[in-house]
């Protein structure tokens, strides 16, 4: 790159103007392009864009997590694609009764943002829910309807010293996407708290790669596992619930240099931070949080 920009300008225009600054100049110009034009093809191309288009994606593989979640695994429409997600966002599933009915939900893929030609789901089934059931019964090479990404939360590295993540269930999904996200980019010294509740050891979603996470970033990502049955299995775990006074303990108090997200089943949000409005209305902060003095400019709810 020229070191003075106006340099080429002011000879050009001159009358004595000179072929060898002329052809440099252009040879300079044609680099610049050539190598711009480089970078951009270096981009990887997006599946999903935000342009309300449903796109249909074929079921790669299905594991069983637990006796009621699986691990599904679909295909981009291009080897060569990224889903084109940011943290923190989802996308809607969809797929149409028999009776013609649309059946919409959102979920949050558990698979790196800049994962190519896969997006993976961490979904759980309930007995009347009508999407996980039908996920459930999905085959290798059966299609299912994804349009977005919907953004929750757009995450900035050092958005915030210190994070707090509580969550409970299939709730750990935007969770993880945030732990993910953060722990893996060594320019991001956010440091991170989370506090997962389940029923038994066998409930806990994603521990593998949770656990893993811990070990690998002891300095960066706490661990907090809480259980209603068999806490003594796991060693990071605790017997019973997430409490005031575990939250008191850890949390650092309210303040901009920290945030607190939640997400979870209706009952964890009912004890922790009060239930949103609507997706975009969060609702006033209430139970465990607001005793401890947080307000809706310290804790989102996903």
């Amino acid at each position: 790159m020229l070191k003075n920009p106006n340099m080429f300008a002011k000879i050009s225009s001159s009358r004595f103007f000179i072929p060898t600054v002329a052809a440099t100049a252009a040879a300079i110009g044609s680099t610049y392009f050539l190598s711009t034009r480089n970078f951009a093809s270096n981009e990887s191309p997006k599946a999903f864009v935000g342009d309300d288009k449903w796109i249909d994606l074929q079921l790669i593989k299905a594991e069983d997590l637990t006796h009621d979640t699986k691990k599904v695994y679909f295909k981009l429409p291009e080897k060569d694609q990224v889903s084109g997600l940011e943290v923190a966002s989802l996308l809607l599933a969809k797929f149409v009764t028999p009776k013609g009915s649309n059946v919409i939900r959102p979920y949050t893929p558990v698979s790196d943002v800049n994962e190519k030609g896969v997006v993976e789901f961490v979904i759980k089934r309930y007995e009347t829910g009508k999407m996980g059931n039908h996920i459930f019964n999905l085959k290798p090479n059966d299609t299912l309807a994804f349009k977005g990404p919907l953004q929750k939360w757009k995450w900035q590295p050092n958005q915030f010293k210190e994070i707090a993540l509580i969550g409970g269930g299939s709730g750990i999904t935007p969770l993880y996407q945030l732990i993910h996200h953060i722990t893996n980019n060594p320019e991001d010294k956010t440091k991170v708290k989370l506090f997962y509740g389940n029923k038994t050891p066998n409930d806990i979603l994603l521990r593998k790669e949770l656990e893993e996470t811990a070990a690998k970033n002891p300095e960066q990502f706490e661990l907090h596992l809480f259980l209603d049955k068999d806490a003594e299995q796991v060693p990071s775990a605790s017997s019973g619930f997430i409490s005031k006074d575990v939250l008191k303990k850890y949390l650092p108090g309210p303040s901009n240099d920290s945030h607190v997200f939640v997400c979870g089943p209706p009952p964890l949000y009912k004890a922790i931070s009060g239930e949103k409005v609507s997706p975009q209305d969060q609702g006033e902060v209430t139970g465990a949080l607001a005793d401890l003095g947080y307000d809706k400019t310290h804790v989102f709810k996903f």
